[in-house]
């Protein structure tokens, strides 16, 4: 996941994922489940679960994929950050890129759209939970203008080791003392915000 230059990113077109996706996100989200720490999954989900997820998502938020030659290439959503009431207005965030379009600025094109639809949502803080060590995951959200927030140690144990998480955060708005209520992705009109 990096920022990455012009040329590759151009042919990049960014859409709202649809369960038809599932299979793709499952391919891109398989090996980083089986061979890295940087998810805390330890079973890759099938492309029905990932299409289940999917559905499940786009009801409230937002979950985009890239396309790049008509393939997908990465994606990213966003969920609750956490469930009682007074956080509705926060939401985590997560990126993945396939391992044949890192650092070609598509985590980048990603996030900036998905941040675009968030704020248009009336969403305050996002915030992106980070297993360590992943300084490209780092770089590209701070190259987004997220900040440290603090850090989970050892919180979660894979691979025969324990890992710390890293939260890093960014202000979406600085909505007054009274927010509107956050809008539901269902009900967002596109045509406003096109994606």
């Amino acid at each position: 996941m990096g920022t990455g230059n012009g040329s590759a990113s151009a042919a990049v077109s960014i859409r709202v994922a649809t369960p038809g996706d599932g299979e793709a996100l499952a391919a891109i989200y398989a090996p980083v489940v089986r061979d890295t720490a940087i998810s805390f999954e330890t079973e890759p989900p099938t492309g029905e679960v990932m299409a289940a997820r999917v559905a499940s998502t786009v009801a409230t938020h937002p979950y985009l994929v890239a396309e790049r030659g008509g393939k997908v290439v990465g994606y990213a959503y966003a969920s609750k950050h956490r469930e009682r009431a007074a956080y509705r207005w926060s939401v985590d965030v997560t990126v993945y890129i396939a391992p044949e379009a890192h650092r070609a600025g598509v985590g980048r094109q990603l996030y900036t759209r998905l941040l675009d639809i968030l704020r248009a949502q009336g969403f305050r803080s996002a915030f992106a939970g980070i297993a360590l060590p992943n300084a490209g995951s780092v770089g590209l959200h701070e190259a987004m203008g997220f900040t440290p927030v603090g850090i989970y140690r050892n919180a979660g144990f894979k691979h025969g080791a324990w890992h710390s998480v890293g939260w890093w955060g960014l202000e979406l708005t600085d909505e007054g003392e009274a927010p509107s209520e956050p809008i539901a992705f269902s009900e967002l009109d596109l045509s406003r915000h096109p994606t």
